[in-house]
């Protein structure tokens, strides 16, 4: 504990002198005059020194999809407004990148601000954000004080003796992060090699996110506090108001929606005026009644493929009874298109296309690619199928759980929301449970 907490007072110090050294430069620019850089306060400089801020940066295991990443993301927006309770904390959020699911080749995908997927003000009218490089430039260089990996007890818990705890203990794996030779701990950080950590801790943590905070508040001195593997901790209030009011919050970048809502209107004769889904840029004035969305005339589906046909084999249809499916769901809902997001390969989508040539998919031209990214174009599938008459997703997939929760906000009745394949053997299948939005 002592050792850490000179290794703060260290990195303090390096700050404090770093700041001053910044200053020296510009002031030595301004020649006589009263400088733009500090008028503008872009940097934050100056308000960072008025403020005893404190910063929570966190990561994810890195096979971890798109998708579950935004779900820890509220957590960690839980755990923030915790913390805030008895300190000015701020939430860095961390850039995207180097994903299993982002594999289309030669497009650059690290380093990604979250600006480029969601609203960044949108998100800091819940809990203040700052993109992972203002945090840089405010803070006053690529250092993060302490990183603690968290963890389960290695002695796991027993049945009937369940209790929140955290504590730190000897890391259980081995550590993805080492020293160079100044002493300084290097590792992934997003892809920015400049990036160090003055201290790596392994942290044992049994609990909601929450469980954190006074460890974090009474234990730790460190001005920036990084959590990697924070999948570790669960929701504070899954399915309560204060995990909506930030599922919410995670409104989509305005352009991958006006695209969404082009290419609804061009392929599927969908528009909100038409569709009954009215939508405010204002997320806290949004408030759809339950059953008041309409849809376009068209039925969404999202076709899990790829690592899901072998890791859950008894609950994904083959091609054929996907379609045989979807044909049903067509001629129930007299629906003439289907729109299809799928992360099928190439021969499959082939064979799909054979077998219902009906099918619609949002198809990115390279250049649109290379600006929008893979997570941008899953947005927009996600989007498109949020906007569905019906919709019909793949069991236990996190990417069909968020067009769940985006229709419970656009206000679809449960009915056409909540739905899955079968498995083509399975006897007993169990649909989606409605998580209903509160306010």
């Amino acid at each position: 504990m002592a050792a850490r907490r000179e290794r703060s007072a260290l990195a303090a110090c390096f700050r404090a002198a770093l700041r001053c050294c910044v200053a020296a430069v510009v002031l030595s620019e301004v020649s006589g005059s009263e400088s733009d850089a500090f008028r503008a306060g872009s940097s934050g400089l100056s308000a960072a020194a008025a403020r005893d801020v404190r910063y929570l940066l966190y990561d994810v295991n890195p096979p971890e999809g798109f998708n579950l990443r935004r779900d820890v993301y509220i957590r960690m927006a839980s755990l923030l407004k915790t913390l805030r309770q008895r300190g000015d904390w701020v939430l860095v959020l961390p850039p995207w990148g180097r994903l299993y699911h982002w594999q289309s080749p030669d497009v650059h995908q690290v380093q990604i601000p979250w600006a480029e997927f969601f609203s960044v003000s949108s998100l800091q009218a819940n809990v203040p954000v700052i993109e992972y490089e203002d945090f840089v430039a405010e803070s006053g260089g690529p250092f993060i004080d302490q990183v603690f990996v968290l963890q389960n007890y290695a002695e796991g818990w027993k049945e009937g003796t369940w209790e929140e705890k955290v504590d730190e203990r000897p890391c259980i794996d081995r550590l993805t992060y080492s020293k160079d030779k100044q002493g300084y701990y290097r590792g992934w950080f997003w892809g920015y090699e400049e990036t160090r950590a003055l201290g790596v801790t392994c942290l044992s943590a049994q609990g909601h996110a929450s469980v954190l905070a006074p460890h974090l508040q009474e234990n730790v001195t460190a001005t920036s506090v990084m959590l990697d593997r924070a999948e570790t901790v669960l929701h504070d209030h899954y399915a309560g108001k204060d995990y909506w009011n930030t599922r919410r919050s995670m409104v989509f970048a305005k352009h991958l929606r006006v695209l969404g809502d082009q290419f609804r209107a061009k392929y599927l004769n969908s528009t909100d005026k038409q569709d009954h889904t009215p939508y405010s840029e204002d997320w806290t004035r949004m408030r759809a009644k339950l059953g008041s969305a309409k849809g376009g005339p068209y039925l969404a589906v999202h076709l899990r493929r790829k690592d899901f046909i072998w890791g859950h084999r008894e609950d994904v249809p083959s091609l054929k009874g996907a379609v045989k499916k979807i044909r049903s769901l067509m001629k129930k809902h007299k629906l003439e298109k289907v729109f299809i997001a799928t992360d099928a390969e190439d021969e499959e989508v082939l064979d799909l296309k054979r077998l219902l040539p009906e099918m619609v998919r949002y198809e990115p031209s390279r250049a649109e690619l290379e600006l929008l990214k893979d997570g941008g174009v899953a947005i927009i599938d996600q989007w498109i199928c949020a906007h569905a008459r019906y919709f019909i997703g793949t069991s236990v997939s996190t990417f069909s759980f968020r067009i769940h929760e985006e229709r419970e906000i656009l206000g679809f009745d449960p009915k056409s929301t909540y739905n899955r394949f079968c498995g083509d053997e399975e006897e007993e299948c169990e649909q989606p449970t409605h998580w209903k939005i509160v306010y």
